[in-house]
């Protein structure tokens, strides 16, 4: 099936073998798990919204975003974290995007407390119209970790946001359920994203048009995914193409820089979305 052709530009990964490979990654999960909850408590709160400078020779009430930069640093960013998480796992992220000219790029934070996935992504809408409006642009992309990632794409395909949403990049994200889901019994959005959930048989109804092309990032040594082809976005109306990660599991999919290197590459695309067929292809970085 046709692939998206910045797929020939993604950085490869480290590919050892098993059990090698499940010890290395089960090793750098536990060392970003430290790094992350030294970086928890920063990331509690929501960032500051300030409006942009503007830049220099700007005529005056001309909104400066409308008028210098590529198209592709011109368009925002909102970056979407996981399950009881918060902004501070994109800290690495969001440094990369930075350094390679995005201009705009913004966290949301939802309340762990939030028990339906529908309203996340309610709030999501809203955030990100709040987005366009700061900015002056008529789109953004969205990145979104684990369960952030299936709140974009409810929110892309179930409200409307393809209008509004470019490229969702997905990382670890359960698309068709994960059979792992602890607490599932407790907090009613966990048991959304278990395979069979109402929510997850919501996704699989038609989407004719979907206007967002999805990229989606699985590693095959994600513990949290199960099984691990669950991360991968498996629907007849989408543009989507599946990456398959090696060597990593699911807390260094946002936090290792060669995964931050193929998300620039993949949100740097140029390909329009007007002419093309959807399509579901599957590619590696191993």
């Amino acid at each position: 099936m046709k692939a998206l052709p910045f797929l020939s530009l993604l950085p490869r990964l480290p590919g050892p073998r098993f059990p090698a490979a499940l010890l290395g990654a089960t090793v750098l999960e536990l060392a970003v798990l430290t790094g992350h909850l030294v970086a928890y408590p920063f990331g509690l709160t929501q960032e500051r919204r300030t409006p942009p400078d503007p830049s220099p020779g700007t005529p005056p009430g001309t909104h400066p975003n409308r008028l210098h930069g590529p198209p592709a640093a011109e368009r925002p960013v909102v970056l979407l974290h996981g399950f009881i998480d918060n902004r501070s796992v994109f800290v690495l992220l969001r440094r990369t995007l930075a350094r390679h000219g995005r201009r705009h790029l913004a966290s949301l934070n939802y309340s762990p407390l939030t028990r339906d996935l529908r309203t996340a992504a309610e709030l999501l809408g809203r955030h990100v119209e709040e987005v366009c409006a700061r900015t002056g642009q008529r789109e953004v992309d969205i990145v979104g970790h684990s369960l952030g990632g299936l709140i974009a794409r409810y929110y892309v395909q179930r409200l409307g946001g393809d209008r509004r949403v470019r490229t969702l990049v997905t990382l670890g994200t359960p698309h068709g359920g994960t059979a792992v889901a602890p607490g599932a019994g407790i907090h009613p959005i966990v048991r959304q994203m278990r395979g069979g959930s109402a929510l997850i048989e919501e996704l699989r109804r038609p989407a004719p048009g979907c206007r967002t092309r999805f990229v989606s990032f699985w590693s095959e040594l994600d513990q949290v995914m199960v099984p691990v082809e669950t991360a991968c976005v498996d629907h007849p109306d989408l543009d989507a193409v599946n990456v398959r990660v090696t060597g990593i599991g699911h807390l260094a999919l946002p936090v290792h820089p060669a995964v931050a290197a193929a998300v620039r590459e993949a949100l740097e695309t140029q390909e329009t979305r007007e002419g093309t067929v959807p399509s579901t292809g599957t590619t590696s970085v191993a």
